[in-house]
């Protein structure tokens, strides 16, 4: 990296921690008053810092500007999906990725099984959001009174016996996720099928996705199932890894 543009970058994390004077940046960068008048000057010119009438600078609209649109673009979807491949190769059974939209849990992605038994779900179609891992570790993210009055406002389909039968199991449930940080449907929506899920999370560590192992009884126990888990915790760490740009 060009040293000019090493201390440019160094500038803006000084000036996030608050504004600053020529002189403090100078100080920081350990060069001559030109030389961050300079960089601050071009800096100024696209926006990326801004200069106060007290003469301190701080960061500029522009650099919040910009670092909104870059989240915004983020697909999460392109991110996630080598992932969930490589844990469907690991493991033979279906993977699928969700997402929070407009009051309802819907697929953005699935990797299907290996094996003959298919489950029936697919891409853009909602989830059976009282049941589904995946709704579960999106909802239990929320904030308590948006959480209390998401639950409140849902119907209760009783799919099996282990259905989730009123909002105040519900909340039970999310608050138990919330805890964990993993969810499970063991035969909530269809007795035979049985769920893992763990959510993807974004730089600001709230939930953004989420994902799951799905497979029929037939196929693997629910037990066999649960000892899988650390399998898609450790997928979704790496998805979130990626996505929120960060190392650990």
């Amino acid at each position: 990296m060009s040293q000019t543009v090493d201390r440019a970058l160094r500038i803006l994390p000084l000036l996030a921690e608050g504004p600053a004077n020529l002189e403090q940046v100078a100080s920081h960068l350990d060069v001559h008053k030109t030389t961050a008048l300079r960089l601050l000057r071009t800096l100024r010119e696209h926006g990326m810092v801004y200069r106060q009438e007290d003469q301190r600078y701080r960061l500029g609209t522009r650099l919040f500007a910009l670092a909104q649109e870059a989240m915004e673009n983020l697909d999460v979807r392109g991110i996630a999906h080598p992932h969930l491949v490589a844990l469907n190769e690991k493991t033979g059974h279906t993977v699928h990725l969700a997402v929070y939209e407009e009051g309802e849990v819907v697929y953005i992605d699935k990797v299907e099984s290996r094996y003959p038994v298919r489950m029936y779900s697919r891409i853009g179609k909602p989830v059976a959001i009282t049941v589904a891992a995946v709704a579960k570790l999106l909802l239990a993210d929320f904030p308590d009174a948006e959480r209390r009055a998401v639950a409140e406002r849902l119907e209760y389909p009783r799919y099996t016996a282990r259905s989730t039968t009123d909002a105040a199991a519900f909340l039970a449930e999310l608050a138990r996720v919330r805890e964990q940080g993993w969810a499970t449907d063991l035969g909530g929506h269809e007795e035979s099928i049985n769920c893992v899920g763990a959510p993807v999370r974004g730089a600001d560590g709230r939930v953004v996705a989420a994902c799951s192992l799905s497979a029929p009884n037939v196929v693997i126990t629910a037990d066999e199932l649960l000892k899988l888990r650390p399998l898609i915790i450790r997928t979704a760490e790496a998805i979130s890894r990626e996505y929120s740009g960060t190392t650990k």
